[in-house]
């Protein structure tokens, strides 16, 4: 009991719990000092997290504004990183291959190769291209793993070599480009530098489009700096809906009751057969350039020397005509501004089904 001249009971109570009170506080000081660590911690983590892409361009790729010079004075090589195993992802490497004035580079690929698959018939993702600074265009670009790109020889004294892959499927085993020195021939004619092809005029880049072998290779001489970019927009979808290709494709049978004999003499006489056909002088279009310039159509041709002998002028002509759509590139100069319209465009082809010999001309 709590008597009046000793301490109070409250006194008493407070000397006999002190030590627990004590442990009381320093364990919540200790809790309070975990949960400010956790908190710094977590904010830290967040704003790493959330500022992590700033260091990737937008197609996934680390950003390197600096490339590898490389002083050419022998055989040397470039490759993917780990070759011959896969690459790494989300790289871009360029080396610039730098020789004397007086000598040109040889590149050649290793015959182990390969990238990333093409989508659509392009190298979007992974790839490794190659640029002549000489004349400011890209030589190639390959992907893939069909086999080992062709060589190439500079037309001056240095080569660009880029590698990009992104962050998805990286293949094996990459590349490997080796190089090598070739002297310049004293003999080597000098090359007229080329117009650019927004200047050139309607006749001569005709000629010039007509002699390339690809789609490719028509974009790169087009607009070297962008033609990847033009390859993506043709294929786009567009407003206009094209025309049907080889619409109707059939051949003409003949008569059931021919016997065998007459049968040969028609077949082999006059009869549809392949032709090409300039399609500027067929369609009449002398303002645009089409690529290919010639299509392959159905037209009359042979003799008729088995014609009546009342005939003096007997002709191999079409008893029944079709009209076909192709599919073509058309090239046209913008009215007004600077460049060339580049689309895809559905032409009109007449194609012969059915020939028969005519006489044109009776003798009186």
């Amino acid at each position: 009991m709590c008597g009046d001249t000793g301490p109070s009971c409250l006194q008493r109570f407070v000397i006999a719990n002190h030590h627990s009170i004590q442990m009381i506080l320093s364990l919540l000081l200790l809790l309070a000092s975990l949960l400010q660590q956790y908190g710094s911690e977590a904010e830290s983590s967040h704003v790493s997290k959330f500022h992590l892409p700033s260091v990737k361009e937008q197609n996934g790729v680390q950003n390197s504004n600096q490339e590898k010079i490389i002083t050419v004075s022998g055989e040397g090589m470039v490759q993917s990183p780990d070759f011959p195993n896969t690459y790494p992802r989300n790289t871009e490497l360029v080396w610039r291959l730098v020789a004397n004035s007086n000598m040109r580079i040889q590149l050649t690929f290793d015959e182990r190769f390969g990238l990333e698959d093409p989508e659509d018939g392009i190298c979007k993702y992974d790839f490794v291209e190659i640029e002549d600074p000489t004349e400011k265009t890209i030589a190639g670009r390959w992907c893939g793993s069909q086999s080992a790109p062709a060589g190439h020889t500079s037309k001056g004294s240095q080569l660009r070599i880029r590698f990009i892959s992104d962050e998805y499927f990286p293949s094996a085993p990459g590349f490997c480009i080796r190089y090598s020195l070739l002297p310049v021939s004293e003999s080597e004619p000098e090359v007229p530098a080329a117009l650019p092809s927004s200047q050139q005029g309607i006749e001569e880049l005709s000629d010039a489009v007509a002699g390339l072998g690809s789609v490719e290779e028509v974009m790169k001489y087009l607009e070297p700096e962008r033609w990847q970019v033009d390859m993506d927009e043709l294929y786009k979808p567009t407003w206009h809906v094209l025309g049907k290709s080889f619409v109707l494709n059939k051949k003409a049978k003949g008569g059931a009751d021919l016997n065998l004999l007459r049968e040969e003499v028609r077949m082999y006489s006059c009869t549809p057969r392949n032709f090409s056909a300039p399609l500027r002088e067929e369609l009449k279009r002398t303002d645009a350039i089409f690529w290919p310039s010639c299509l392959l159509v159905k037209r009359c041709g042979g003799n008729c020397a088995c014609c009546s002998h009342h005939c003096y002028d007997c002709q191999c002509v079409p008893t029944r005509i079709t009209k076909k759509y192709h599919e073509v590139l058309l090239l046209k100069h913008r009215s007004g501004s600077r460049g060339l319209q580049k689309s895809l465009t559905d032409v009109p082809l007449e194609h012969h089904e059915e020939c028969a010999c005519v006489c044109k001309d009776d003798s009186d």
